[in-house]
């Protein structure tokens, strides 16, 4: 590749005249902003150049959408992708749970719980108790075990002789 393009500037614009627009653009107004501050163009709202990421293919330097209007938009966009639910899915689950992870029963619900090995919801729980699960592995042994120590029966082999361990059953 030469880093030419195949048609001639002439016969490319020819063309591009020729081309009838799919549909007219709809065009933002201009509105007057003051320097040092920036139009979100989805909240609408003015804000300060610090409330705007940097973006270095932009005219201005700094995304179109503000700070908190990128962090709605991702959040939204990381639950459709890793779990394939919707915000008011999300919703839903924790009011049909009370607002209380499934596991405590104290703190409230704000992680979406899915199986690591089909990659289907299974609740939303609080901090420590999906990381706990997540420690654990998602394994019921682990978790049974667990569960059996936290009881006083702890699972400790006995030594019958030397280099020979009997399990508890």
């Amino acid at each position: 590749m030469d880093g030419l393009q195949r048609h001639c500037r002439d016969c490319a614009t020819r063309y591009h005249l020729k081309v009838p627009p799919a549909e007219p653009r709809a065009v933002r107004p201009c509105a007057e902003v003051p320097d040092g501050r920036k139009l979100c163009t989805r909240c609408g709202v003015v804000k300060p150049h610090s409330d705007y990421h940097r973006n270095a293919s932009a005219r201005d330097g700094l995304n179109a959408r503000c700070k908190a209007c990128r962090a709605v938009g991702a959040r939204a966009g990381h639950l459709k992708r890793k779990y394939g639910i919707t915000e008011a899915e999300r919703d839903q689950m924790i009011a049909d749970q009370g607002g209380l992870c499934c596991l405590c029963l104290r703190a409230p619900a704000v992680h979406v719980d899915h199986c690591h090995k089909t990659g289907r919801v299974r609740g939303v729980l609080c901090f420590n108790c999906n990381i706990g699960l997540g420690l654990l592995k998602d394994s019921p042994d682990r978790i049974l075990r667990a569960a059996e120590y936290l009881e006083g029966n702890a699972w400790k082999p006995t030594i019958v002789a030397q280099g020979v361990y009997r399990q508890p059953s």
